[in-house]
Protein backbone atom coordinates (compact mmCIF):
# COMPACT_ATOMS: atom_id res chain seq x y z
CA UNK A 1 0.00 0.00 0.00
CA UNK A 2 1.18 3.60 -0.91
CA UNK A 3 0.57 6.23 1.78
CA UNK A 4 -0.99 9.41 1.17
CA UNK A 5 1.12 12.31 -1.01
CA UNK A 6 0.43 14.70 1.92
CA UNK A 7 1.69 12.12 4.99
CA UNK A 8 4.45 11.22 3.48
CA UNK A 9 8.06 11.70 5.75
CA UNK A 10 5.85 12.13 9.10
CA UNK A 11 7.79 8.64 10.65
CA UNK A 12 10.57 10.38 9.91
CA UNK A 13 9.41 13.11 12.17
CA UNK A 14 8.40 11.31 15.01
CA UNK A 15 11.53 9.15 14.93
CA UNK A 16 13.76 12.17 15.40
CA UNK A 17 11.21 13.47 18.26
CA UNK A 18 11.67 10.05 19.61
CA UNK A 19 15.39 10.47 19.71
CA UNK A 20 15.67 13.70 20.96
CA UNK A 21 12.91 12.14 23.94
CA UNK A 22 15.32 9.55 24.33
CA UNK A 23 18.73 11.77 24.30
CA UNK A 24 17.10 14.04 27.00
CA UNK A 25 16.22 11.31 29.56
CA UNK A 26 19.68 9.19 29.14
CA UNK A 27 21.42 12.78 30.45
CA UNK A 28 18.90 13.10 33.11
CA UNK A 29 20.05 9.45 33.87
CA UNK A 30 23.66 10.29 33.52
CA UNK A 31 23.03 13.52 35.93
CA UNK A 32 21.72 11.32 38.36
CA UNK A 33 24.30 9.06 38.36
CA UNK A 34 27.08 11.55 38.65
CA UNK A 35 24.88 13.17 41.43
CA UNK A 36 24.81 9.76 43.08
CA UNK A 37 28.34 9.11 43.06
CA UNK A 38 29.28 12.62 44.49
CA UNK A 39 26.89 11.84 47.34
CA UNK A 40 29.05 8.76 48.17
CA UNK A 41 31.96 10.08 48.18
CA UNK A 42 30.37 12.42 50.69
CA UNK A 43 28.68 9.95 52.97
CA UNK A 44 32.11 7.74 53.23
CA UNK A 45 34.06 10.45 54.17
CA UNK A 46 31.28 11.68 56.64
CA UNK A 47 30.88 8.46 58.04
CA UNK A 48 34.86 8.19 57.95
CA UNK A 49 34.62 10.92 60.53
CA UNK A 50 32.13 9.67 62.61
CA UNK A 51 34.34 6.69 62.88
CA UNK A 52 37.32 8.83 64.03
CA UNK A 53 35.40 10.59 66.63
CA UNK A 54 34.46 6.71 68.49
CA UNK A 55 37.77 5.88 68.23
CA UNK A 56 38.21 8.57 70.55
CA UNK A 57 35.36 8.13 72.74
CA UNK A 58 36.94 4.61 73.03
CA UNK A 59 40.48 5.49 73.92
CA UNK A 60 38.52 8.40 76.78
CA UNK A 61 36.68 5.29 78.19
CA UNK A 62 39.49 3.71 78.79
CA UNK A 63 41.65 6.71 80.18
CA UNK A 64 38.51 7.47 82.39
CA UNK A 65 40.79 8.47 85.68
CA UNK A 66 42.26 10.88 83.13
CA UNK A 67 39.15 12.50 81.35
CA UNK A 68 37.17 12.67 84.38
CA UNK A 69 39.91 14.17 86.70
CA UNK A 70 40.35 17.02 84.33
CA UNK A 71 36.87 17.77 83.09
CA UNK A 72 35.76 18.14 87.21
CA UNK A 73 39.04 19.84 88.10
CA UNK A 74 38.83 22.85 85.58
CA UNK A 75 35.53 24.56 85.22
CA UNK A 76 35.46 24.09 81.30
CA UNK A 77 38.28 21.86 79.91
CA UNK A 78 39.02 22.29 75.98
CA UNK A 79 41.96 20.57 73.85
CA UNK A 80 42.05 21.26 70.01
CA UNK A 81 43.95 19.04 67.65
CA UNK A 82 45.58 19.46 64.33
CA UNK A 83 47.47 16.73 62.85
CA UNK A 84 49.12 14.89 65.46
CA UNK A 85 49.93 17.86 67.19
CA UNK A 86 47.44 19.22 70.35
CA UNK A 87 47.44 22.75 69.34
CA UNK A 88 45.81 24.37 72.25
CA UNK A 89 44.69 23.04 75.86
CA UNK A 90 43.55 23.99 78.85
CA UNK A 91 45.54 21.34 80.29
CA UNK A 92 49.29 22.27 80.14
CA UNK A 93 50.09 18.98 80.69
CA UNK A 94 49.02 17.42 77.64
CA UNK A 95 51.15 20.38 75.67
CA UNK A 96 54.10 19.69 77.97
CA UNK A 97 57.82 18.65 76.66
CA UNK A 98 58.21 14.99 76.82
CA UNK A 99 55.05 13.36 76.76
CA UNK A 100 54.04 10.67 74.36
CA UNK A 101 53.55 11.59 70.44
CA UNK A 102 52.13 9.44 67.94
CA UNK A 103 53.68 11.12 64.92
CA UNK A 104 57.48 10.92 66.57
CA UNK A 105 57.39 7.05 68.62
CA UNK A 106 60.77 6.46 68.84
CA UNK A 107 61.19 9.64 70.81
CA UNK A 108 58.16 8.55 73.65
CA UNK A 109 59.11 7.65 77.21
CA UNK A 110 58.93 4.40 77.89
CA UNK A 111 54.75 2.64 78.70
CA UNK A 112 52.57 2.36 80.07
CA UNK A 113 51.45 5.29 80.61
CA UNK A 114 48.57 6.63 82.44
CA UNK A 115 46.59 9.75 82.88
CA UNK A 116 47.39 12.33 81.41
CA UNK A 117 50.63 11.21 79.15
CA UNK A 118 48.37 8.51 77.68
CA UNK A 119 45.35 11.54 76.91
CA UNK A 120 47.90 13.25 75.06
CA UNK A 121 49.24 10.35 73.17
CA UNK A 122 45.53 9.14 72.46
CA UNK A 123 45.27 12.60 70.81
CA UNK A 124 48.14 12.46 68.51
CA UNK A 125 47.16 9.01 67.25
CA UNK A 126 43.21 10.73 66.44
CA UNK A 127 45.05 13.59 65.29
CA UNK A 128 46.86 11.86 62.88
CA UNK A 129 43.88 9.21 61.87
CA UNK A 130 41.81 12.15 61.64
CA UNK A 131 43.94 14.32 58.87
CA UNK A 132 44.58 10.81 56.92
CA UNK A 133 40.94 10.45 56.74
CA UNK A 134 40.41 14.84 55.75
CA UNK A 135 43.41 16.67 55.01
CA UNK A 136 41.59 19.81 56.71
CA UNK A 137 40.36 18.39 59.53
CA UNK A 138 40.44 19.87 63.14
CA UNK A 139 39.18 18.03 66.29
CA UNK A 140 37.96 19.46 69.36
CA UNK A 141 37.36 18.09 72.75
CA UNK A 142 35.12 19.84 75.23
CA UNK A 143 34.72 18.85 78.55
CA UNK A 144 32.55 20.82 81.54
CA UNK A 145 30.91 20.21 84.54
CA UNK A 146 30.89 18.05 87.76
CA UNK A 147 29.14 15.35 85.98
CA UNK A 148 31.65 14.97 83.18
CA UNK A 149 30.24 14.88 79.89
CA UNK A 150 32.79 15.51 76.72
CA UNK A 151 31.75 17.10 73.37
CA UNK A 152 34.12 16.03 70.71
CA UNK A 153 33.86 18.34 67.06
CA UNK A 154 35.49 17.61 64.55
CA UNK A 155 35.80 20.53 61.74
CA UNK A 156 36.33 20.34 57.98
CA UNK A 157 36.11 21.88 54.54
CA UNK A 158 33.99 20.31 51.71
CA UNK A 159 33.50 21.36 48.51
CA UNK A 160 30.65 19.28 46.33
CA UNK A 161 28.57 19.79 43.38
CA UNK A 162 24.38 20.82 43.77
CA UNK A 163 22.19 19.33 42.37
CA UNK A 164 21.22 21.90 40.68
CA UNK A 165 24.84 22.79 39.56
CA UNK A 166 25.91 21.31 36.42
CA UNK A 167 30.12 21.91 37.27
CA UNK A 168 32.13 22.49 40.45
CA UNK A 169 33.56 25.93 40.19
CA UNK A 170 36.68 26.14 40.98
CA UNK A 171 36.29 29.07 42.82
CA UNK A 172 33.82 28.47 44.71
CA UNK A 173 34.22 28.17 48.06
CA UNK A 174 34.29 25.13 50.28
CA UNK A 175 31.19 24.47 53.36
CA UNK A 176 32.64 24.51 56.72
CA UNK A 177 30.76 21.20 58.37
CA UNK A 178 31.42 19.99 61.82
CA UNK A 179 30.80 16.65 63.68
CA UNK A 180 29.82 16.60 67.07
CA UNK A 181 29.85 13.70 69.62
CA UNK A 182 28.44 13.49 73.48
CA UNK A 183 30.39 11.43 75.57
CA UNK A 184 30.30 10.62 79.29
CA UNK A 185 34.06 9.03 79.90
Amino acid sequence: MNAPAHSKGVTLIEVLIALIVISVGLLGIAKMQALAMASTRVSSMRSLIAIEAASLASAMHANRAYWQGAASAAANFSTTVSGSAITASTDASLTAAGVPNCATPGTNPAPPWVGAPMAAYDLSCWGLGLQAVMPTSTGTVTCSGASVSCTITVNWQETTVGMNASTQYTNQAPTQLYYALLVQP
